[in-house]
């Protein structure tokens, strides 16, 4: 199967590197496209975009890379559209994911759509549930209290364990 995994900052490529290696167990013909780091560079596959060219936290930051952000989301729908993945697997990062999945979803359906390591939802903005119910095929949790609040609202889930 081809896998696009997506993981903007340093704890997602550390957590995504080690699902590539699993994933590569479980499919010996596993390919993947990534937006990452070196530890997934390290695993195989071809980097897109280095995390580090992602990273702005804060809203000044934000603000003033806009641009580049909106940028980088239309780069990243073009090249899925393109490699055509049968997985879309998002890690955490879900300023840019949960905005990246709605777009996916609407060009390329055939695609599947997991996001590992769910965002805190059940924190703040619960109110994107029923929008990850609509956008999402798998929610892989991290946390055993996150399953049955996203099962609660009809979205597939799982409990994986904290990768730590």
């Amino acid at each position: 199967m081809k896998y696009y995994v997506i993981a903007g900052e340093a704890s997602g490529d550390l957590h995504a590197s080690h699902l590539m290696r699993a994933l590569k167990e479980q499919d010996a013909r596993a390919e993947f496209r990534f937006w990452g780091g070196d530890l997934m560079k390290g695993e195989g596959g071809e980097i897109v975009k280095h995390y580090k060219e992602l990273a702005y936290m804060g809203f000044v930051p934000v603000l003033l890379h806009l641009p580049t952000i909106l940028s980088n989301m239309k780069l990243c729908k073009k090249d899925i559209m393109q490699w055509s993945p049968d997985v879309l697997i998002l890690v955490d990062y879900p300023g840019f994911n949960l905005r990246l999945a709605e777009r996916v979803r609407k060009c390329c359906p055939h695609t599947k759509i997991v996001y590992f390591i769910s965002p805190q939802v059940w924190a703040w903005h619960r109110g994107r549930i029923p929008k990850m119910v609509r956008m999402l095929d798998l929610m892989m949790c991290i946390f055993p209290f996150e399953a049955p609040l996203f099962q609660e609202a009809g979205l597939r889930t799982e409990f994986v364990g904290h990768p730590l």
